[in-house]
C-alpha cells in the first residue's frame, strides 16, 4: 500500500464531525492548497493603506505578485512587517516546493512561476535595512524571516529548483542567513526570541522560536554550510533548560523561576512541546517517550488550542494560548508522529487528520486568525502537515567530541 493510499483510507475512516473533506484524499487537499496559494499570492505595497484594514485581502495588482505577507496583530510604522513579508513568503513558497517533491513530479507552470518570484522578493527582502542582524525595540520580527528564508532557500537548492543565474546568490543568502542567526542568538542565555526587553543579549529565549530555527540549522549543517556548533549548542542548553517535569516547556526560558501555570501548565504549552522534544530529539538530547508524551498531550488538551483558534487577541487566560500557536502545532505534531516506531504512526496520523478536516476552511484551506491574509499561512503550514509522511528525515545534529569553544 502506498502512502497516499495509505493516507487516503485513514481519512475515509475519520469519525463523524470531520465530514466536510471526506469525500476527497489527501492529494486533493493539498493540490487545493496549492490553488489557494497561487491565486493569492500578492504584491503587497509599503503604504498602500490595506495593512491598517485589518482583515482586508488587497486586490490582485497589476504588477506580478511575489509574496504571502504572514499578517498578525503587529505592525511597524502602521505595515506588516519585512521579518512577517519574507517569512511567510517563505513557508508558503516551500509548501509549494514540498508538495512537488512528495509527488514526484515537476510542479504545474503556475506554482513553479509564483515559488520564483517568491525567491526573487525574499532575496530582495534579505536586503531590507531591519532585515540585518540588528535587533530594533523591544519586539521585532526580523529572526522568523531569518528562520524560514534559511529554510526555503535550503530546501530550494536542495530540490535543483534554484534558476541558475540565481544559483550564486543563493548561496550567499544561504551562508548570510547562517551568519545572521549565529549573530542574534542571545548573548547571555542562547537560543532566539522576538521579544527581548531592553536588552537584546539578556532576555528569555523562546522556546516557540529556538526550536525551529535549531532545526533549519541542522539543515544547513546537513548541507555543508558552516554553523557555529556554540551557538547551536548554547541554544539546545536553553531547550533543555525550558523543560519541566510535566513535559511542559516554558514559554520564555527562565530556570529560577517556574510556576507550572498559565504558559507553563501542559494545556498552554502543548502547541510548542512536539516541537521541543523532536528538536532535542534530533539533537540526541530527548527521547521517544518524551516525544510521545508530547503528543499525548497536544491531543488530551487539543480543546484549548481550538478554543482559541479565529479569535482576537494574542495570549488569553488561562492557558496564555495565541491564535497563531494553532498551525505551527499542527505541523509539528505532524513532524514528530513521524519520528515516532513506525508501528505506532498510524494512530497518531488517523486522529491528527480528523482534527485537521474539522478546522478546514469552506473554501479548502486552513486559518488560524482573524485575518482573511493569514489562510494563507494556515494552509502552507497544514500542507506541510499533510505531507509530512513523504517528508525527507529532518537532520539530525552531533555534539562536537570537543565541547565548543574550549580546546
Amino acid at each position: 500500500m502506498t502512502t497516499a493510499t495509505l493516507l487516503l483510507a485513514l481519512a475515509l475512516t475519520l469519525p463523524a464531525g470531520g465530514t466536510r473533506a471526506l469525500d476527497s484524499d489527501i492529494d486533493g487537499a493539498v493540490r487545493r492548497g496549492i490553488a489557494i496559494l497561487v491565486e493569492r499570492q500578492e504584491d503587497y505595497v509599503e503604504g498602500g493603506g490595506d495593512a491598517k484594514e485589518a482583515g482586508k485581502v488587497a486586490k490582485k495588482p497589476k504588477s506580478a505578485p511575489r509574496e504571502w505577507p504572514y499578517e498578525g496583530v503587529y505592525r511597524v510604522d502602521g505595515e506588516i512587517p519585512i521579518g512577517y513579508r519574507v517569512g511567510g513568503t517563505s513557508i508558503c513558497a516551500t509548501a509549494i516546493l514540498e508538495a512537488g517533491a512528495a509527488e514526484g513530479e515537476k510542479l504545474p507552470k503556475e506554482a513553479r512561476e509564483a515559488t520564483e518570484r517568491a525567491l526573487a522578493f525574499v532575496l530582495e527582502g534579505l536586503g531590507h535595512p531591519l532585515m540585518t542582524a540588528g535587533f530594533k525595540g523591544g519586539y521585532d520580527v526580523r529572526g522568523w524571516g531569518h528562520a524560514y528564508a534559511l529554510g526555503f532557500l535550503l530546501r530550494m537548492r536542495e530540490l535543483g529548483q534554484v534558476p541558475a543565474a540565481r544559483r550564486k546568490e543563493v548561496d550567499a543568502a544561504i551562508r548570510d542567513l547562517v551568519g545572521t542567526l549565529g549573530e542574534t542568538a542571545i548573548g547571555k542565555q542562547g537560543g532566539w526570541n522576538y521579544s527581548r526587553g531592553k536588552d537584546p543579549n539578556d532576555a528569555d529565549p523562546s522556546t516557540f522560536m529556538t526550536a525551529p530555527t535549531l532545526q533549519f540549522l541542522f539543515e544547513a549543517a546537513r548541507a555543508g554550510e558552516k554553523v557555529d556548533a556554540a551557538v547551536i549548542e548554547h541554544a539546545l542548553d536553553v531547550l533543555e533548560a525550558g523543560r519541566l517535569e510535566s513535559g511542559a516547556f516554558q514559554y520564555g526560558v527562565d530556570p529560577a523561576s517556574r510556576s507550572g501555570e498559565g504558559f507553563e501548565a501542559v494545556e498552554g504549552s502543548i502547541g510548542r512541546s512536539p516541537a521541543c522534544e523532536a528538536t532535542l530529539l534530533l539533537a540526541g538530547r530527548g527521547s521517544v517517550e518524551r516525544l510521545r508524551g508530547s503528543l499525548d498531550s497536544f491531543f488530551a488538551h487539543w480543546e484549548w488550542l481550538e478554543k482559541r483558534r479565529k479569535q482576537t487577541g494574542t495570549h488569553v487566560k488561562p492557558f496564555m494560548i495565541a491564535p497563531y500557536y494553532f498551525f505551527y502545532a499542527h505541523r509539528h505534531a505532524a513532524q514528530a508522529i513521524e519520528m515516532l516506531p513506525e508501528a505506532e504512526r498510524a494512530g497518531y496520523r488517523e486522529k491528527l487528520l480528523a482534527l485537521l478536516w474539522k478546522v478546514r476552511e469552506e473554501d479548502g484551506g486552513w486559518n488560524d486568525r482573524v485575518f482573511p491574509r493569514s489562510e494563507c499561512f494556515g494552509t502552507a503550514m497544514t500542507m506541510m502537515a499533510l505531507l509530512s509522511p513523504r517528508l525527507p528525515k529532518p537532520a539530525g545534529w552531533t555534539a562536537p567530541k570537543e565541547k565548543p569553544g574550549t580546546k
